[in-house]
């Protein structure tokens, strides 16, 4: 028989694992900067402050030569167009982003097809009961006092028709710097509650730096900022919490003449008065929205909000006629 000699054991080296590859830079850039849905959340913030603040200054820098106001003086031409003026800019920074990212500015929440319709009005309603509910308990329990009329005749209707266009300017320029671009982008990180409370937080101590303001003011400004924010997720948009807004701020400043916010405005209606001693009851300095009667009236309209503004249903998935028996 023959044998076949046997295999020699190879001399060859035993294979080895290739080195280990650092990424390229571009892919480490592209997880920096990019992710599933484009361009990150935080990059595009941003951007947006990045032109918030170019238009800010150089709009600014304009209306420094029309308008020089005093010093320690309230002066309502001035506050007016600093609110038209600011809210103009922040939402002429989210109309170049709009544009940048390829969506139409309408999904920053408002929508010119629903601009002062139907919801902005509902939501003027609701504030002004709002506002009615809360001086009306504060009355209730001897805190509150109108007082006689300080306006008449064409001044009365003067003031009342410049303050309701004044706060709707507020109404838009903070709701849209605080639920506007900055909600939708930061939501789209963080998702939408932690998004709206960072952003209701930062709401409540923007509004500390207004003379008279308090800890428990700020507080009631971040729990309504959160029921602005539970609104916009019913109703889609931010027109209704801009009516909402808008009145109530109306109401305390023109109907009723008490604090808002911590501040007593010229033009107000009447001499009205709260009582000295009873901040829990009042609010003190810092007007009803410090009272705890605020508290107890946002708890009852979120509660209105949720029944009056169901979650929208989806649309279930039509059922394909040619399935196979």
């Amino acid at each position: 028989m023959d044998f076949e000699p046997l295999a020699q054991p190879s001399s060859a080296p035993p294979l080895q694992a290739p080195p280990l590859q650092a990424p390229p830079p571009e892919r480490i850039l592209s997880k920096i900067f990019l992710n599933e849905k484009g361009l990150r959340g935080g990059w595009r913030l941003l951007i947006y402050a990045a032109f918030v603040a170019a238009l800010g200054f150089g709009g600014g820098t304009v209306l420094q030569h029309f308008i020089h106001p005093m010093r320690g003086v309230f002066s309502f031409g001035y506050s007016l167009t600093y609110e038209v003026f600011s809210f103009l800019v922040i939402f002429g920074a989210a109309l170049i982003m709009s544009k940048i990212e390829g969506r139409p500015p309408g999904v920053y929440g408002l929508p010119m097809k629903g601009a002062f319709g139907n919801l902005f009005w509902q939501g003027c309603l609701i504030g002004l009961i709002e506002v009615s509910a809360l001086i009306g308990s504060i009355a209730a329990f001897g805190g509150y006092s109108f007082g006689v009329l300080a306006l008449h005749g064409k001044d009365l209707l003067r003031w009342g028709m410049l303050w309701a266009v004044f706060f709707v300017f507020v109404g838009l320029f903070e709701e849209f710097l605080f639920r506007g671009y900055t909600q939708y982008t930061l939501a789209d990180s963080i998702g939408f509650w932690p998004a709206a409370i960072v952003l209701s937080c930062s709401f409540g101590a923007v509004h500390l730096g207004n003379p008279g303001e308090g800890w428990v003011g700020a507080a009631g400004v971040v729990m309504i900022g959160l029921v602005f924010a539970f609104a916009l997720r019913r109703t889609g948009n931010l027109w209704l919490v801009v009516g909402w807004h808008a009145s109530f701020d109306f109401g305390e400043t023109f109907l009723y003449s008490v604090p808002n916010s911590g501040i007593v405005f010229e033009g107000h209606l009447s001499n009205a008065s709260l009582m000295q001693g009873k901040a829990w009851l009042t609010g003190g300095t810092v007007g009803p929205e410090g009272s705890v009667f605020s508290f107890l009236t946002m708890g009852i309209l979120a509660l209105a909000i949720h029944f009056l503004y169901p979650t929208k249903k989806t649309e279930p998935a039509p059922i394909q006629e040619n399935q196979a028996a």
